[in-house]
């Protein structure tokens, strides 16, 4: 029986911006599933997090401080099976970075949700690529990766995360900045199995005050 699931992949800026504006984005998009980069990760992180996960409506799954501000979120209508996170190496005088991974079931149908934030290094970010990509490699059944890979399609980083995945957003345009888009370095990504009902960069009048990228919208068939 096939699924409709709702999937928004947006890097909330480390909620520097209008927050007010950010759960207005998030509640107005009606997600099933969120995975965010630029989550809490620090002090209190358990806490921030279900606060966030509050003022949209969604509750916290897999991610935070362990994958190092990569959160997933869902609705009350997706079931967590299991959740993991990952670390990559770090490069001295870089930021710590992983990735989030929950296993989760929607009207029979189970999946894996992947999130993870690419370092802005050019001699880091490929080899954390290839981290990830090995990462989703061992997940048994279809897979749907959000991320942030802070480089742009056809770069070796862009095309290591997507090896054995579906492009959702190739003909979507740009996803950052919001002050004047001229990148698509986000990414919603998917096992060929899932279908694509439909695909979106969010650019409403809201999304220009809640963070420096667009939420990606994706409305997925399982």
């Amino acid at each position: 029986m096939a699924v409709d699931l709702r999937v928004v992949a947006y890097n909330i800026h480390s909620s520097r911006d209008d927050r007010d504006a950010l759960a207005a984005v998030v509640r107005g998009l009606e997600p099933d599933v969120l995975i965010m980069q630029e989550g809490p990760r620090r002090f209190r992180w358990r806490t921030k997090a279900a606060a966030l996960a509050s003022s949209f409506g969604l509750v916290m799954v897999a991610g935070g401080q362990p994958a190092l501000g990569n959160v997933i979120l869902t609705s009350l209508r997706v079931r967590r099976r299991d959740s993991w996170e990952i670390r990559f190496p770090l490069k001295p005088g870089r930021h710590m970075r992983g990735a989030a991974f929950a296993r989760c079931e929607v009207g029979g149908v189970s999946f894996t949700l992947a999130g993870s934030h690419l370092s802005t290094d050019d001699e880091e970010r490929p080899s954390q690529a290839a981290l990830l990509r090995d990462a989703i490699a061992t997940v048994d059944g279809p897979v749907i990766l959000g991320a942030d890979l802070n480089d742009v399609p056809g770069s070796p980083s862009w095309d290591l995360a997507h090896q054995d995945l579906v492009d959702v957003g190739v003909d979507g345009g740009d996803t950052f900045s919001c002050a004047a888009p001229n990148r698509r370095i986000d990414t919603v990504a998917v096992s060929p199995s899932i279908g694509v009902k439909s695909y979106r960069v969010e650019r409403g009048a809201l999304t220009l005050r809640a963070s420096d990228h667009f939420p990606l919208v994706a409305d997925l068939v399982l």
